[in-house]
C-alpha cells in the first residue's frame, strides 16, 4: 500500500512539475497549453511520455546557421530595401505594388525575405505537367541540381527522377537531394543506396536515431524546392510519387498548385536549400557564386518566405493574415487542411462581416481523418460570418493557394492549420503580380465548377455522428 501510494505520489508531482513546465516555461499558446494540459490530466504516464516525443517545443535553437558572408550580404540588402521603404523611394516596376508595400515590409522585418521583381513565373495544377517540365530542366543541367521534398517515393515517378539524377551525375553535373525522413518513411534502403552508389548525394532531414522511431516526430521539414544551375526553380505542393501524378485510387486525381521560377527569387530558394542542407548534411555547401546564378527573365514580384519552429514568428501565417486584412474584394483560399488559430480566423470573419468576398476551397475527403473533420468545423463556423465553401469533387485537392484581389497571392507548401504554421519547417511564395494572380484566380473558378457548395443549410443537417466526429477533432485540434 505504502509503494502503490509513493507512486502515485510521484506521478501526480511529476504532472504537477510538466504542468508548470508547459505553463511558465514553454511560452506555449493558450489553446496548445490547455490541450496539453487535458493529455497529462487524463492518461498521466502516457501523457508525459506523449509530450516528450510531441510536445517539447525547439524554438530558439540554433538550426540553420549562414556563413559570415552570405548573411552579411543578406542582411545588408534587407536593411537597404527597408530603408528604401521607409523613405517612400523604393522604386516598384509595378506602382500597383505600391498598396502592398507594407506587406513586403513585414516579410523583410519578419523573415529577410529579399524583395525581387524580375521573375518569370509559370503555374502548374498538374502533376504530369509539373513533373515533365522539372525532368526536362534536370535534363538540360550543366552544374548542379538541388532538390528538397517532404515525400520521395521509390515508385514509378520516382524511379524516373533518380534515373536522371543518374544520369546527370555520369555527366558531370553535382546532385544533391534532401528528402524528410518522416515523409519519406517508406523509402526503400536500397533506393538511397543506389543514389548514393551512383554519385548522388543523398541526405535526410532530422533522421531517427532508433529504426522506425523518430522523437522528431513533429517537426519536419515540409518545404519542396529543386534549383537548376541557380538559375530555374521549382516551388510549391507537389511531392515525389506516383499519387501526385493522380495514380492512387484512394485519392484520384491529384489537384495541387506548383510554380516554376526564373529570376532573382530563384537565389532566395536556393539559399533556403543550402540552409537545410547544411542542417542535415556533414558535406556544407559554401557560398559560390554558380549557386547563385540567377538572370532577370520578367517583371514579376516575389518574396521567398520561410517559418518553422526554430522560431517564435510565425511568418508565413502573419503573411496570410496581412493579405487577408488588405483585401477590398476577394479572398479565394485553397487548403487540403482548413484549421486556423483564432487570429486568422477572426481575420477572415472580420473581412467577410465587412463584405469582401470569402470563398474557401477543401477537398472532399480526408488523407489525415481527424483533420479533416476539424477543418468542416472550421469550414462550418465562417458560414456564419457569410463565407462560402465549396467541397472540390474531381479527386484530393491538395493545393496551398491564397489570392487577394486579384493582385496578390501566395503559393507554397503551408497548409491553414497549427501544424504548418508552428510545426513543420515550410516556404512559400508571396507574389506581386496581378497577371500571374489572375492565372491563379482562373484556376480557382474552374475547380469550382468540379465542386460542390456546402452552404449553412446543407452543413446544419449533418449526421450525428459527424457532429461527434467534428467536436472531438475540434478539442484536440491544437495537438495535431
Amino acid at each position: 500500500m505504502g509503494i502503490l501510494t509513493y507512486l502515485l505520489g510521484s506521478i501526480i508531482l511529476l504532472n504537477i512539475a510538466l504542468g508548470i513546465s508547459i505553463v511558465f516555461l514553454e511560452r506555449k499558446d493558450a489553446t496548445s497549453t490547455w490541450a496539453w494540459l487535458m493529455v497529462l490530466m487524463f492518461i498521466p504516464i502516457l501523457g508525459f511520455i506523449l509530450y516528450l516525443i510531441f510536445g517539447k517545443p525547439i524554438s530558439g535553437s540554433r538550426i540553420f546557421t549562414w556563413d559570415k558572408k552570405t548573411r552579411i550580404e543578406v542582411k545588408t540588402t534587407v536593411q537597404s530595401q527597408l530603408r528604401a521603404l521607409e523613405e517612400k523611394r523604393f522604386e516598384f516596376i509595378d506602382e500597383e505594388i505600391n498598396h502592398f508595400s507594407d506587406l513586403v515590409y513585414l516579410h523583410l522585418r519578419n523573415d529577410d525575405a529579399i524583395f525581387t521583381q524580375d521573375n518569370q513565373v509559370n503555374i502548374y495544377t498538374d502533376g504530369n505537367e509539373k513533373f515533365n517540365a522539372l525532368i526536362q530542366d534536370m535534363q538540360k543541367a550543366k552544374d548542379h541540381i538541388h532538390l528538397l521534398y517532404y515525400t520521395i517515393r521509390h515508385d514509378e515517378l520516382g524511379q524516373r527522377i533518380a534515373d536522371v539524377l543518374i544520369k546527370k551525375v555520369n555527366e558531370g553535373v553535382q546532385v544533391r537531394l534532401l528528402y524528410d525522413d518522416l515523409g519519406s518513411r517508406s523509402i526503400k534502403r536500397s533506393f538511397v543506396k543506389r543514389l548514393r552508389h551512383a554519385g548522388v548525394q543523398v541526405e535526410a532531414f532530422f533522421p531517427s536515431k532508433i529504426a522506425k522511431i523518430n522523437f522528431k516526430i513533429n517537426y519536419r521539414n515540409h518545404r519542396k524546392l529543386a534549383i537548376i544551375d541557380g538559375r530555374i526553380g521549382y516551388i510549391g505542393g507537389f511531392n515525389i510519387g506516383d499519387e501526385y501524378l493522380g495514380k492512387y485510387k484512394k485519392f484520384g486525381y491529384w489537384r495541387d498548385t506548383h510554380l516554376r521560377v526564373i529570376g532573382h527569387a530563384v537565389q532566395n530558394m536556393q539559399a533556403r536549400f543550402v540552409l537545410d542542407w547544411n542542417q542535415a548534411s556533414r558535406d556544407d555547401i559554401f557560398p559560390e557564386e554558380r549557386f547563385y546564378a540567377a538572370d532577370s527573365a520578367g517583371d514579376v514580384g516575389l518574396q521567398i518566405v520561410s517559418s518553422g519552429p526554430d522560431t517564435e514568428w510565425e511568418q508565413i501565417k502573419i503573411g496570410y493574415i496581412k493579405m487577408i486584412l488588405s483585401a477590398k474584394k476577394y479572398i479565394y483560399i485553397q487548403t487540403p487542411y482548413f484549421i486556423p488559430d483564432e487570429s486568422l480566423r477572426d481575420a477572415l470573419r472580420i473581412a467577410a462581416l465587412s463584405g469582401v468576398e470569402v470563398k474557401i476551397m477543401i477537398p472532399n475527403k480526408p488523407d489525415h481523418p481527424f483533420v479533416y473533420w476539424a477543418t468542416l468545423s472550421n469550414c462550418g463556423d465562417l458560414l456564419d460570418a457569410g463565407a462560402e465553401v465549396y467541397i472540390y469533387q474531381n479527386g484530393f485537392l491538395h493545393a496551398k493557394t491564397i489570392v487577394v484581389d486579384g493582385k496578390i497571392s501566395s503559393v507554397g507548401t503551408a497548409n491553414i492549420d497549427v501544424r504548418s504554421f508552428r510545426l513543420n519547417f515550410e516556404v512559400n511564395a508571396f507574389i506581386y503580380d496581378e497577371e500571374t494572380t489572375i492565372r491563379l484566380v482562373d484556376a480557382f473558378h474552374d475547380d469550382i465548377k468540379l465542386s460542390t457548395q456546402m452552404t449553412k443549410k446543407l452543413y446544419q443537417k449533418r449526421s450525428i455522428g459527424i457532429r461527434f466526429k467534428e467536436s472531438v477533432s475540434r478539442l484536440i485540434s491544437p495537438v495535431l
